[in-house]
């Protein structure tokens, strides 16, 4: 079973801002050099593209899977296999800059687990209720708070 995340303006906005940054940072100084070459425009330019793609894919390519014995939480090249008799519990979270997490909404969950390296990680999925009801039947002994 494959969940999507939930994306909100907020999101959208933070990452808007962040790619204008990052536009502004490559492309700034192509206009101000007057000793630039028809390379050092294309490195650039290619750079650039690279990273505001990379950004957005591993922003809006985010999904949460179900499989037989683990919770796959992936987001552009960023995969957690988290085993379900390692979850122990999952609280809401409005918090998304801190931690470590793959979402894209501020209407989030947390699931702590026992090998993570910071304990825990930040979801939000687009089908909240439908995701934790799934996630209780794979693992009855999970504590919600």
């Amino acid at each position: 079973m494959e969940f999507r995340s939930k994306i909100d303006k907020f999101f959208i906005v933070f990452i808007s801002i962040t790619l204008f940054i990052i536009m502004a940072v490559f492309l700034i100084p192509l206009i101000f050099d007057s000793e630039k070459t028809i390379i050092d425009v294309l490195i650039v330019l290619t750079l650039c593209i690279f990273s505001i793609a990379f950004i957005l894919w591993t922003s809006f390519s985010i999904k949460y899977i179900f499989d037989t014995n683990t919770l796959l939480v992936k987001g552009g090249l960023f995969k957690t296999r988290i085993p379900y008799d390692d979850i122990t519990k999952i609280t809401e979270t409005t918090e998304i800059f801190t931690g470590y997490r793959v979402l894209a909404s501020k209407d989030g969950l947390e699931i702590f687990y026992k090998k993570g390296i910071l304990g825990s990680v930040k979801i939000s999925p687009l089908e909240k209720e439908r995701f934790l009801t799934e996630l209780k039947k794979r693992c009855p002994n999970i504590i919600e708070n």
